[in-house]
């Protein structure tokens, strides 16, 4: 069975002078960190300042002739790939915002046809804005949701809402189904 050492300072030949002592025997209460190696423990000639350049790593390696100490420099581990994360994370967002900003403009979108065709509509009854109250509040809890999500942003969802309204208005100004005071007038103005 080998040791194998692995340090991050390439400094091999001045270490392998000073691990002449090292000993192999069962003795593994010398050294705290050497539990899981039974068989392996330091003497006490052997400082530990030797290994203060950088962390050790110990392997054992299975030979059935000879016992050898092989020193190496180990490039350092690598860390977890967040970057590969977060873009993992942005396609996400980028697909749950994706339909909730289609769900929004096409609850507006069928709003606003519905309003445009009852403006167009000579005959129009204003019972029939009341189907059309039922998409343009449907359209204003997707707005609400997708503002909550963080899909859109409250200003936008407020101005999508304002439009709706406005739109709305105008439907019913033009039929005649609502006149506005001289105040709302004036402050609108």
């Amino acid at each position: 069975m080998a040791t194998s050492l692995h340090f991050l300072s390439p400094s091999c030949l001045t270490v392998t002078s000073k691990l002449k002592t090292l000993s192999l025997n069962n003795n593994s209460s010398s050294h705290p960190n050497l539990t899981a190696y039974s068989s392996l423990s330091f003497s006490t000639n052997l400082s530990h300042n030797v290994f203060s350049k950088g962390p050790l790593t110990m392997s054992t390696l299975q030979r059935p002739i000879r016992h050898s100490v092989v020193c190496e420099a180990a490039p350092p581990t690598k860390k977890a790939d967040s970057a590969a994360k977060r873009a993992r994370q942005a396609e996400k967002r980028r697909i749950y915002n994706k339909a909730k900003k289609s769900e929004v403009r096409t609850r507006m979108r069928k709003a606003l046809e519905s309003l445009d065709g009852l403006k167009k509509k000579p005959d129009a009854q204003a019972e029939e804005v009341i189907s059309i109250e039922k998409l343009i509040a449907e359209a204003y809890s997707a707005i609400d949701k997708a503002v909550k999500a963080g899909s859109l942003h409250r200003n936008t969802g407020a101005r999508r809402k304002s439009r709706l309204a406005r739109r709305k208005k105008s439907v019913e100004i033009h039929h005649g189904w609502y006149t506005p005071t001289a105040a709302a007038e004036a402050t609108t103005a």
